[in-house]
């Protein structure tokens, strides 16, 4: 009997982190980097390789085939209404929880210096970066959003919101015509889509491979071949690690599933077991945009979301919803402003829901991009960027844990459109 594939990603994982722990002890760090670590890479390549393709095949048409303006104008604005208002929650559940335990009085001054010695060149790439997005107009999203060329703007997956623009741009335009000609358009676009869901099939039949090798690497990266750093690392940063992921764990378990059951006839384990492969490779791939196919294919195959819904709410999701990072960031802000020393006022903290909620909408889906806006976070209020440098060590654990939750919000948010449009159909666990 084949297992599902849920269960081929979760041994993957089991396999990874154990071998993970036991190339740190033997000192297998040059022979994972070299042998391992590659297949990881290779995964994730294969899934961004078709990310673009994906979402240009899938948001047009899927706004195309709303056939009117009324009815995409209705969606757009529900699902836009929906991201932002769960983003609004996980933020202040961040703030709530880093106030409620304050893991930033626990870390030792020992411990505070040698973090912040250790990842200051990092510190010092990702300051450039922030300040360079800093000092940007305030309509420069806007304009960052617009694309000049296409095929530029297709060239990386970091671009993907310029081409969710020109996606739902190019779909309008075939609403508008609705012709013969328009038809054999809308024809290649939906056997675009149709292609690159039978390669996301493909793809994930080396899911289990990859993902072991990506959490092979990710020990190694941490440990540098010796076991005691992450015993050091995960010791002093330990309860803030606890207390970001009891914020994920209260928007995933409590916020979400409240949605569901308010909005929607659907049970709630019954979604979390059909989401569940997206999920893990979520955390195992730490990018929303790279597990896009899958989140898509669950939810139109699992869930019962219809391929309208879903073509047009996930690609948006995957651009613009990033509750679990908008969280992680209202949490590490503070807890670095305790560690420093600097209390925040209940102004500073209202600057920081409004900040987060707004660089939760420009952050590319990709690992560690949420980083970046922390530190246009931090100077918002006045605290030192180079305090990132405290959290550097855990960021990328951490990364993973956030990636699952925004999935799993994109995937709440397009259950809930659909149920609100009457295009929920029942669910289905065959694979």
């Amino acid at each position: 009997m084949k297992l599902k594939l849920h269960w081929q990603i979760l041994i993957g994982m089991g396999l990874g982190l154990i071998y993970g722990i036991v190339a740190a002890i033997f000192h297998w760090g040059t022979f994972t980097s070299d042998w391992i670590a590659p297949w990881g890479k290779i995964f994730i390549n294969l899934l961004k390789l078709i990310a673009i393709p994906l979402v240009l095949g899938s948001l047009v048409a899927g706004v195309a085939s709303l056939s009117d303006l009324k009815k995409l104008s209705r969606i757009g604005g529900k699902t836009i209404a929906i991201y932002i208002s769960t983003t609004i929650i996980s933020v202040t559940i961040g703030l709530l929880v880093v106030n409620m335990f304050q893991p930033g009085h626990s870390v030792p001054e020992q411990m505070r210096v040698k973090l912040q010695e250790t990842y200051q060149s990092d510190v010092g790439a990702k300051t450039e970066t922030a300040a360079r997005v800093r000092e940007r107009g305030p309509l420069q999203p806007l304009v960052d959003m617009v694309p000049d060329n296409f095929f530029g703007s297709a060239a990386s997956n970091r671009n993907m919101l310029q081409v969710v623009f020109f996606a739902i741009f190019l779909g309008i335009g075939i609403i508008q015509v609705q012709n013969e000609k328009s038809q054999a358009f809308l024809n290649f676009f939906e056997g675009l889509n149709d292609v690159v869901i039978k390669l996301v099939d493909m793809i994930m039949l080396m899911a289990p491979i990859g993902v072991f090798a990506l959490i092979a690497d990710t020990i190694n990266v941490i440990a540098k071949d010796n076991i005691e750093q992450v015993g050091e690392l995960l010791g002093a940063l330990g309860f803030y690690s606890i207390v970001v992921v009891l914020g994920l764990a209260v928007q995933m378990l409590l916020v979400y599933p409240s949605i569901l059951k308010l909005f929607t006839p659907m049970k709630i384990g019954e979604f979390f077991k059909g989401i569940a492969p997206a999920q893990l490779l979520a955390f195992s791939t730490s990018s929303s945009g790279a597990t896009l196919p899958v989140t898509m294919e669950r939810a139109e195959k699992n869930l019962g979301v219809s391929e309208e819904v879903s073509s047009f709410v996930l690609p948006l999701g995957a651009t613009i919803n990033m509750d679990g990072t908008a969280l992680y960031q209202a949490v590490a802000a503070v807890f670095i402003a305790q560690t420093l020393g600097m209390n925040l006022d209940l102004g500073a903290q209202l600057t920081i829901i409004l900040t987060a909620v707004l660089a939760s909408i420009g952050t590319a889906a990709v690992p560690g991009a949420g980083i970046i806006m922390l530190v246009i976070i931090l100077e918002s209020v006045s605290v030192p960027s180079a305090g990132i440098a405290l959290i550097l060590g855990v960021d990328r654990i951490l990364d993973m844990c956030r990636t699952v939750t925004n999935v799993t919000g994109d995937a709440t948010v397009a259950v809930t459109v659909a149920a609100s449009e009457k295009q929920l159909g029942p669910v289905n666990f065959e694979d």
